[in-house]
């Protein structure tokens, strides 16, 4: 089953999410077919951009709690799209949640529709935001962070965008991307990735900075005794037993 569709108009690459069965969430296999497909498009001469998007109501469930990816693949995932010589544009058309929005957070341009809500779940299972950070934190509202990472609670895409995790949002979002992509298509190779490495520097340096701690404290909060009951309490759809 191929989890990542491809196809290509004029230079840009769309890479699909396309694993209905868990709402695109962040399996081993799907993050091992999504890095193999942006690692082509970064070696290919013709794509000048790359847009990732997804099929069904949901771009990204987080992480798949069935078969959740090793922490440093994750890592390596972000890091790829962060360090990529071409622009990466997320357009999003419904849910986000957790991991996935570590996903918005490394593309260099992010739109969304109307319809898309975003949450942080992950201290609902007993876990923390920790690898997502690493290009969270340097890109978006801190004082807004604050609130989402610790409340989980869900918010829109107008405030998506007030808190910097958007670049933009509208009723359609082909309508709000097109002028961006259409920049993209006239601007030259050479300057998108010499210009998206001067705005990548400080993303790269957390992840050279921090990548190890976090991806440490990913894994020591996963095996935990809370987070196992989070994650179970989420798959029997009841309250975890800290809920007061």
């Amino acid at each position: 089953m191929t989890l990542v569709g491809r196809t290509r108009a004029r230079g840009v690459e769309t890479l699909t999410l396309d694993s209905p069965h868990n709402r695109n969430a962040l399996s081993a296999a799907l993050v091992g077919e999504l890095t193999d497909a942006l690692t082509d498009c970064g070696k290919d001469a013709d794509v000048r951009a790359i847009v990732l998007t997804h099929t069904g109501n949901t771009f990204c469930a987080g992480a798949d709690l069935r078969d959740p990816p090793p922490p440093d693949d994750l890592v390596a995932l972000l890091r790829l799209i962060v360090e990529l010589r071409k622009p990466v544009v997320a357009r999003v058309t419904g849910h986000v949640r957790a991991g996935g929005l570590g996903l918005l957070a490394a593309c260099d341009i992010s739109a969304a529709s109307a319809q898309a809500t975003f949450a942080f779940t992950e201290v609902h299972i007993g876990v923390a935001p920790a690898v997502i950070s690493l290009p969270l934190l340097p890109r978006t509202d801190a004082r807004a962070l604050a609130r989402y990472y610790l409340t989980g609670e869900r918010f829109t895409a107008p405030e998506a965008a007030r808190i910097g995790l958007l670049t933009t949002e509208g009723d359609d979002v082909d309508e709000a991307l097109a002028p961006l992509l259409g920049g993209l298509r006239r601007a030259s190779p050479q300057a998108l990735a010499e210009t998206k490495a001067l705005l990548t520097a400080k993303v790269l340096e957390a992840f050279d900075r921090d990548a190890a701690d976090l991806t440490a404290l990913s894994a020591r909060l996963f095996s935990s005794a809370q987070a196992r009951e989070g994650m179970t309490a989420f798959l029997e759809r009841r309250d975890p037993e800290w809920v007061v």
